[in-house]
């Protein structure tokens, strides 16, 4: 072995597997170019800090180590891989390399794989292990602790242990520390209080986010409907689905489809596609902007400078209705507003609209009397100039921000993501009304004078 190996074997011996796995990410790159260098670095990882160190790789690094590896080697890490891990890694392989690695598991592990791969794929069913200690209620602590010295090595969390009947069906979560300080001869039973948190397999994944936070556990029970024990969910693996769920939303509410994949890992033409959808929406709402234009065209022609402040009216309307569409979205993601609550909501965006109304329109107003003090840029009719400019902006940045707030909760009372509402879909919308409470406020101000 070379300088480099030794120094690399030295590292693996010491450094914990995340450490590990963020270098091998690290040298992806050069792992895909030099395959042969990823079998013997990887090799030289003792077990099981090997199988650890796999679960902190990219899953590019991942299927690409599977293939290269020797066939024990490949065994090995697929059967003492934690089941979420495993699922996770099985749901986005092919097919037939799903067959050749479920041939692979022992029967056990096989049987748990394909169960839990049965679950739909953003189902919380997908994300729990069948890692953990149950025990039942007429055992005492000294028999439980013993249970656990004995099972626990492979138990994903022995933080919690879970109490279930006969049935498997769970009764309560207990923690460790409950039995390790009650009296030896203390059965479970009589610590047993009944107040659990549980999750069901079949919910949506987003659904064990405000859970988690409520209840701020490392872990819970994962449940059938007729409340059987199934699994359990831990918080690294709920923390992978708010990174993924956050970054749908981030994407949504730039105007593009979430996409499913890392960046610089979408093909060019999947990421032109995830792009193109929405921008040709946009663009075919943006030519109603032009079409609200042409039915004002008279008065544009009798009133030149009109259109000078055209963009400054629309970008004010389409800036505040971003604004209240990204800050209701985030507050439903997060559960500080509900559909139920909009009235709240629209009470509080009225007199906000309003308070940012009236600074933008003063604004307004005085950079158009300032303008025509200095440079006498728009004549005999400054002040009704300055007056259609403030009241405009006001108008459209109240439209703007109720729209921008309305338009996330009324998508998420019709089952829509309230993310699809996003700053540049909004600011379509307000265009086009922009337009209309801008050319209204000039009739009502102009009229008899430069109209």
């Amino acid at each position: 072995m070379n300088e480099t190996g030794e120094a690399f074997l030295a590292f693996a011996e010491e450094a914990p597997p995340e450490e590990i796995g963020k270098l091998f990410n690290e040298l992806q790159k050069d792992f895909f170019q030099h395959e042969e260098k990823l079998k013997v670095f990887f090799s030289v990882i003792p077990f099981p800090k090997n199988v650890r160190t796999f679960e902190h790789l990219d899953f590019a690094l991942q299927q690409k180590l599977l293939e290269i590896a020797p066939l024990s080697l490949t065994s090995a890490l697929l059967n003492e891989l934690s089941p979420d891990d495993r699922t996770r890694l099985f749901s986005e392989v092919p097919k037939e390399t799903l067959a050749k690695w479920l041939s692979m598991l022992s029967v056990q592990e096989r049987k748990d794989a394909l169960k839990l791969l049965e679950y739909p794929p953003e189902s919380i069913g997908r994300l729990m292990t069948t890692d953990y200690i149950a025990v039942r209620p007429e055992w005492t602590c000294e028999k439980t602790i013993k249970f656990i010295r004995d099972f626990g090595l492979n138990s994903e969390t022995i933080n919690f242990i879970y109490v279930v009947d006969k049935d498997n069906k769970l009764i309560d979560d207990l923690k460790i520390r409950e039995i390790l300080l009650a009296d030896p001869e203390t059965t479970i039973g009589d610590l047993v209080d009944h107040r659990f948190v549980s999750l069901e397999a079949t919910s949506d994944q987003e659904k064990s986010i405000p859970i988690f936070m409520e209840t701020d556990r490392f872990a819970l029970p994962v449940t059938d409907f007729n409340g059987k024990l199934l699994g359990i969910v831990t918080t690294d693996d709920v923390l992978d689905v708010i990174e993924r769920e956050d970054t749908e939303d981030i994407q949504k509410l730039g105007g593009s489809e979430a996409l499913d994949e890392p960046y610089l890992d979408i093909r060019l033409s999947g990421l032109v596609k995830k792009r193109a959808g929405w921008l040709i929406i946009l663009f075919l709402g943006e030519m109603l902007t032009a079409s609200a234009m042409s039915f004002f065209e008279n008065e544009i022609s009798s009133a030149v400078v009109l259109a000078l402040f055209i963009p400054l009216i629309i970008s004010s309307g389409g800036n505040s209705g971003s604004q209240a569409a990204t800050i209701i979205t985030r507050a439903l993601a997060l559960g500080e507003v509900s559909k139920a609550d909009w009235t709240k909501v629209l009470k509080r965006e009225i007199v906000s609209g309003l308070m940012l109304g009236l600074i933008l329109g003063g604004i307004g107003f005085l950079r158009v009397l300032l303008w025509s003090t200095l440079f006498d840029a728009y004549g005999a009719y400054s002040v009704k100039i300055a007056a259609t400019i403030g009241c405009s902006l006001l108008g459209v940045v109240l439209w703007g921000t109720l729209s921008g707030s309305m338009l996330p909760i009324f998508l998420k009372s019709l089952g829509f993501d309230p993310a699809v509402s996003s700053a540049p879909f909004v600011a379509t919308i307000v265009d086009v009304t922009g337009i209309i409470i801008y050319f209204s406020m000039a009739f009502i101000f102009l009229k008899g004078t430069l109209l």
